[in-house]
């Protein structure tokens, strides 16, 4: 049973009812944890600010999909990694791909290095040593590109952790976490 109640879109009013007619504008309807974090629309906007400008920076919206996928894994976050299976699909990514993914794996050494490097990070708890990051770098990622995965990590670590504090149903089709949580540092 949900613990945090989803805001009823037709009934919202106020900064909760713009923010989610505009998130069913883009996607064509508001999922779940959307509608959750509505219960305070400062979350939400919070939230829908801080993917946005990610959407606008070097990395791929495909990268950060996967991203995203080796994230929900490391944290267990059942409501993410369904979610982000869905996303990542609608991005390009194949099944295999995004299962690999999952396991911070890759066919492309660069997005290796990148999903090997994020949950290293969440692993780590953000205390990465000299040589993770000197991997990242040899896959060919600056200082931006860096930042910007420690962004991603950050922002879905914060959904991780909403979902699963808030036990958000699933609304996308179920995706068990469990494939693997840590990799090496």
């Amino acid at each position: 049973m949900q613990r945090i109640q989803a805001v009823d879109q037709t009934t919202a009013t106020g900064k909760a009812k713009q923010l989610l007619d505009g998130v069913e504008a883009k996607l064509g309807f508001a999922p779940l944890m959307m509608r959750t974090m509505a219960s305070s629309p400062a979350v939400l906007d919070g939230y829908l600010r801080f993917a946005g400008a990610l959407a606008a920076g070097k990395l791929s919206g495909q990268l950060g999909e996967q991203i995203a996928l080796a994230v929900a894994e490391a944290n267990r976050c059942g409501y993410c990694l369904s979610a982000h299976s869905t996303l990542g699909k609608m991005a390009g990514l194949t099944e295999p791909v995004i299962s690999r993914n999952r396991r911070a794996q890759s066919d492309d050494p660069a997005v290796e290095a990148v999903l090997r490097f994020a949950q290293t990070v969440v692993v780590q708890k953000g205390e990465v040593s000299d040589e993770a990051l000197a991997a990242v770098r040899a896959a060919g990622y600056g200082d931006a590109e860096i930042s910007e995965i420690v962004a991603h990590v950050a922002l879905n670590i914060f959904t991780n952790y909403f979902n699963i504090v808030a036990a958000t149903e699933v609304d996308f089709p179920v995706v068990t976490p469990g494939v693997i949580t840590a990799v090496a540092a």
